[in-house]
């Protein structure tokens, strides 16, 4: 058998300079991407039938129990912190607030929810929060307390403005309300808008108020209207407010506005030159012959017989 060849030997010894510099183009592994996927969510149930939220129901004073369950899916090891946020939330203590779970590991954590004593009756929620890996999941908790159940709702600072209507809700009882809204507005010569009752996107807690806007895209252009909102709920809740608006094309009062600036300053102009006018005329010069005064008659002259100058002439000549 003849001994192997030089380029024979040479080939184990590119393979293994090939892998090498294979697994250093390789990324690192997924151990040190620090934590993976994970998540938190009501106990019970799988991932298709689980629970969408934690849902108790008790008296005041009563202490209820639940589990939150955490999964770490990723290859790394995940530290989790929990804490209750919300109404309801801060009802809430978990038996651990912090934990941590190898990779690919499920941990179920009690939780215990005392209603107080002086709670109302009625609807609360709240949120039971979970945070780790840079990442926050909220569970969603609603507690119903036992007892009599007052729906009330209002509708308030209702805003008409161009075309849009700016209203608020407020949830004034102690059951959780899903709102109905109808829309309607009049105008001068009949009815401009007329939505019917639709269910609105929000559920509104106990003591919660909402802000919120509804668009009148085709909102007239000239027209003195009143808005008429209408509110309804389960429980016999319900309530009504309105607002009034007046609607004006802009450009034809701009340029009225123009033309009565201009006809007002024509007419000051007018009367300023008049003014000026009338000071300024030349006036007559006055006449230079003196007017003859009549004369007044004076007192009469009284008459006086003549003098004889005979006697005098003769008494000269003797001297």
């Amino acid at each position: 058998m003849s001994p192997p060849t030089p380029r024979r030997r040479a080939l184990p010894v590119l393979t293994a300079a090939l892998a090498a510099l294979l697994c250093g183009l390789a990324p690192p592994a997924a151990a040190d991407d620090g934590p993976a996927d994970w998540t938190a969510r009501p106990a019970g149930g799988t991932d298709r039938d689980a629970r969408p939220y934690v849902y108790l129901e008790g008296t005041p004073g009563t202490v209820l129990q639940d589990r939150l369950t955490v999964t770490n899916s990723g290859r790394a090891p995940l530290t989790v912190r929990l804490r209750g946020d919300g109404r309801a939330g801060g009802w809430i203590r978990f038996a651990e607030d912090t934990l941590t779970l190898p990779a690919r590991t499920r941990a179920e954590v009690p939780l215990a929810l005392t209603v107080p004593d002086d709670a109302v009756p009625g609807d609360s929620s709240g949120e039971a929060v979970a945070t780790g890996g840079g990442e926050e999941i909220r569970v969603p908790v609603r507690v119903r307390t036992v007892g009599p159940t007052l729906a009330a709702l209002g509708v308030e600072d209702v805003q008409v403005s161009g075309g849009t209507i700016r209203y608020a809700l407020v949830n004034r009882g102690n059951a959780m309300l899903r709102p109905r809204l109808a829309v309607r507005a009049e105008g001068v010569f009949g009815t401009l808008l007329d939505r019917p009752q639709r269910p609105l996107p929000l559920e509104l807690a106990p003591g919660r108020r909402v802000e919120r806007t509804e668009p009148w895209p085709d909102a007239p252009a000239l027209d003195a209207v009143t808005v008429r909102l209408r509110v309804t709920a389960s429980g016999g809740a319900r309530d009504e407010a309105e607002a009034s608006a007046t609607y004006l094309p802009v450009a034809p009062v701009v340029g009225g506005g123009l033309l009565v600036l201009g006809g007002l300053a024509a007419l000051a102009s007018g009367a300023y030159r008049w003014r000026r006018t009338g000071r300024a005329a030349p006036q007559p010069p006055p006449d230079a012959t003196p007017a003859v005064q009549p004369e007044q008659p004076g007192p009469p002259v009284e008459a006086r017989p003549p003098v004889d100058t005979e006697p005098l002439l003769k008494a000269g000549a003797k001297t």
